[in-house]
């Protein structure tokens, strides 16, 4: 099954979404901020998903590192912020975010995403 990272400085947030997804089959690497996400990525990653404010490199920065690698152009990466403003939603696109969660988190929400972007690549 596939592995997604779970990238939230909330350890709450982290473990449940975490907890909601290997439920659902998939294999979770959880990592506390960007710098960390990117320290645990490997080629069998098939999904992120991230918070947007974090220490070291916030949501938006990791997105673009992930996106500046030829190899994950296509990898989908979905934001889970409770962040509300739409300039903000709009930087997270530019960055190359495929899909936005709001928080508080919803399981039904989350399970609906995560199959949707990963079904299509199966």
């Amino acid at each position: 099954m596939a592995e997604i990272i779970i990238v939230d400085d909330a350890a709450s947030t982290r473990q449940m979404v975490s907890l909601i997804l290997k439920e659902e089959g998939y294999e979770v690497i959880e990592a506390v901020d960007g710098k960390d996400a990117l320290e645990k990525f490997n080629p069998s990653v098939k999904m992120v998903i991230t918070d947007l404010n974090m220490p070291n490199i916030d949501g938006i920065e990791l997105i673009k590192r992930i996106r500046a690698n030829s190899d994950y152009k296509s990898i989908p990466i979905i934001m889970l912020s409770s962040e509300s403003e739409e300039e903000k939603k709009q930087e997270s696109r530019s960055a190359g975010a495929t899909d936005w969660i709001d928080k508080p988190v919803s399981i039904r929400k989350i399970i609906e995403v995560v199959n949707r972007f990963l079904t299509e690549k199966i």
